[in-house]
C-alpha cells in the first residue's frame, strides 16, 4: 500500500514539475557561463585595482577552467554516487563563497583563490542539467533539452556582456561581483528545496555503487585511443577562440581599436554568444539529418580559420565588418558540438562516457591556455602607457596578439581534414 500511496503522488515525467527541476539546473549552467565570461567587461578595473599585466589577467580570469577541467571527466561518476540535487546545491554554494572571496579580494592570491572556487562550482551546472533531463523527461526530448540548456548558458552569456558592463560602469566590478553571490545563494537554496533526483519515490530509486577502478580502466581505453585525442583537437581549436574572445579580450579590442564605450562594446562582443546560441542546435540537426558529422566539421573550421585571418591580418576594417566575423566565429565555432556525436562513433559504446569527457575536458582548457598566452603577448608589445593604473593596448597590439587563437585554428583544420567518420548509431 505504501507504495501505490507513493506511485500515485509521485511527480510525472515532463510535467510541471519536472520543467521546474530542469529550469532551476539550467539556470544553474547560465549562472557558470555568465562566470564564465565576466571578467571581459571588467578588463581595466582588474587590472588597475590590482596592478597587474595582461598576462596575469589571462590567468586570472582562466583559474576558472583549471577546477573545472579536472572535474568534467569523474563527474558522471560522482553525480551517480551524491545525486545531482545535493551536489548542485553544494556547487552553487562554493560558486557563492567564490563570488563572495572575489568581491572583498584586497590582494590578487585573494582573488585568484575566489576565481578558483568559483570555477569548480560552476562545473556541475550543464552536466547536472543534463542528468537531471535524462531522469524527469522521455528519451525523445533529452536531445532538445541538451540543446535549450546550452542555449540559455548562451543566451545567460550575453548577460554578461553589456547589461553587466553598464551595471559595473554604475555601480562597480565589486558590487557586480556580490550580486552574482547573493544570486549564487538564491539558487542553491531553491535547488535544495525543490529538486529532486527523479521523479519515482525515494524507496525505488537507490543510489548505485560506482567502481572507481572500472572507471580509471575506462578512462584509460579512451586515452589509448588517437581518434579520440584527434576529435579533442578539433573540439578544442574550435571552442577556444571563442573562450578567448568572448571570455575576455574582445570587449577591450573593441574599445581601443574603435573607441567604443564599454557597454556598446559588450553588447557587440555578445553577438558571438548569439551566433553560437542558434549555431550549436542547427548544426547538430543538419549533422543527423545529413548522416555526416565530418562535413561539417571541416565547414565550421574553415569559415573560424578565415573569419579570424581576417581580423589578425587585415587592418583598419570597418566595425561591422569585425561584428560580422565575431557572429561567424561564434556560429561556425558552435558547429564543434559535432565533435561529441563523432566521437562517440569512432570509440567503443562502452567507454562513450570516458571519450566525450576527454573532449569535453579539452574544450574547455582550450580557455585556459589562450586567455593568458594572449595576455602574454600583450604584455610583449606594451608600449608603457597606463590609464588609472591599468595598461593600455592598441588595436594592432591586439590583433597580433590574436595570431596565436588564428594559428590554433588553423592547426584544428588542418586535423579535422584527417578525421575520419564513424558508423551512426541508433538513438
Amino acid at each position: 500500500m505504501p507504495n501505490d500511496i507513493d506511485q500515485e503522488h509521485s511527480p510525472k515525467p515532463g510535467g510541471a514539475r519536472a520543467w521546474a527541476v530542469w529550469s532551476l539546473a539550467a539556470m544553474a549552467f547560465g549562472y557558470a557561463f555568465f562566470h564564465r565570461v565576466a571578467p571581459s567587461v571588467m578588463v581595466a578595473d582588474l587590472m588597475g585595482e590590482f596592478a597587474i599585466s595582461g598576462a596575469m589577467l589571462g590567468t586570472l580570469s582562466a583559474l576558472y577552467f583549471y577546477p573545472y577541467v579536472l572535474l568534467q571527466i569523474p563527474l558522471g561518476a560522482i553525480l551517480d554516487v551524491i545525486g545531482t540535487r545535493v551536489l548542485l546545491a553544494g556547487a552553487m554554494a562554493t560558486a557563492t563563497l567564490g563570488s563572495a572571496i572575489f568581491a572583498s579580494a584586497t590582494s590578487l592570491e585573494m582573488a585568484y583563490l575566489g576565481r578558483v572556487l568559483i570555477g569548480a562550482g560552476s562545473s556541475v551546472g550543464f552536466l547536472g542539467a543534463l542528468s537531471l533531463a535524462g531522469k524527469w523527461f522521455k528519451p525523445k526530448r533529452f536531445a532538445l533539452l541538451s540543446g535549450m540548456t546550452m542555449f540559455v548558458g548562451m543566451i545567460s552569456g550575453m548577460m554578461a556582456q553589456a547589461p553587466l558592463a553598464v551595471f559595473v560602469e554604475r555601480f562597480g566590478w565589486r558590487a557586480s561581483m556580490w550580486g552574482l553571490g547573493f544570486f549564487g545563494a538564491f539558487l542553491a537554496i531553491m535547488i535544495l528545496a525543490f529538486v529532486r533526483d527523479s521523479p519515482a519515490p525515494r524507496s525505488q530509486t537507490p543510489s548505485p555503487k560506482i567502481s572507481w577502478v572500472n572507471m580509471a580502466r575506462s578512462l584509460t581505453r579512451a586515452a589509448k585511443i588517437p581518434a579520440v585525442w584527434k576529435t579533442a583537437l578539433v573540439a578544442a581549436t574550435m571552442s577556444g577562440p571563442m573562450l578567448t574572445l568572448a571570455g575576455l579580450w574582445a570587449t577591450p579590442y573593441l574599445i581601443s581599436a574603435y573607441g567604443l564605450p564599454r557597454p556598446q562594446a559588450a553588447f557587440l562582443v555578445s553577438l558571438m554568444l548569439f551566433g553560437w546560441a542558434f549555431g550549436a542546435p542547427f548544426s547538430g540537426w543538419l549533422s543527423d539529418h545529413i548522416g555526416h558529422r565530418k562535413l561539417l566539421l571541416v565547414a565550421g573550421s574553415a569559415m573560424l580559420t578565415f573569419a579570424l585571418g581576417v581580423i589578425v591580418f587585415f587592418a583598419d576594417i570597418p566595425l561591422w565588418l569585425t561584428v560580422g566575423l565575431f557572429v561567424i566565429i561564434g556560429t561556425s565555432g558552435s558547429f564543434m558540438s559535432v565533435s561529441f556525436a563523432l566521437v562517440r562513433e569512432v570509440a567503443p559504446q562502452d567507454i562513450s562516457g570516458s571519450v566525450v569527457g576527454i573532449v569535453n575536458s579539452m574544450t574547455v582548457a582550450s580557455g585556459a591556455l589562450l586567455q593568458p598566452i594572449v595576455g602574454m603577448l600583450l604584455d610583449r608589445q606594451w608600449d608603457g602607457t597606463s590609464l588609472a593604473g591599468a595598461r593600455v593596448f592598441s588595436g594592432a597590439d591586439y590583433r597580433s596578439s590574436f595570431a596565436i587563437i588564428f594559428a590554433s585554428a588553423l592547426i584544428g583544420l588542418i586535423a579535422c581534414l584527417s578525421l575520419k567518420e564513424g558508423r551512426l548509431r541508433p538513438s
